[in-house]
């Protein structure tokens, strides 16, 4: 039964961040829930220590996409 609960059950997902200056170096990183304040923190598939104080590489930045739909949307529909 506690599967069935755990389906339905709020997560919040920690995604990974980037803090880039403006010439492109990243400076730091942040795993969070929600986006940092701030517009110079930028959405990462993951933290690699290898790339702090370089040019952070355009293949790590995640592209923006719309929201997932939630189990819990699906069955007010």
């Amino acid at each position: 039964m506690d599967f069935l609960w755990s389906l339905f059950a709020l997560r919040r997902r920690y995604r990974h961040y980037a803090r880039v200056s403006q010439s492109g170096i990243c400076l730091a990183f942040r795993h969070c829930a929600r986006p940092p304040h701030g517009q110079d923190w930028i959405e990462v598939h993951e933290a690699k220590l290898c790339w702090l104080q370089q040019p952070l590489p355009a293949s790590a930045r995640v592209a923006l996409r719309e929201r997932a739909i939630t189990a819990r949307q699906l069955l007010s529909i």
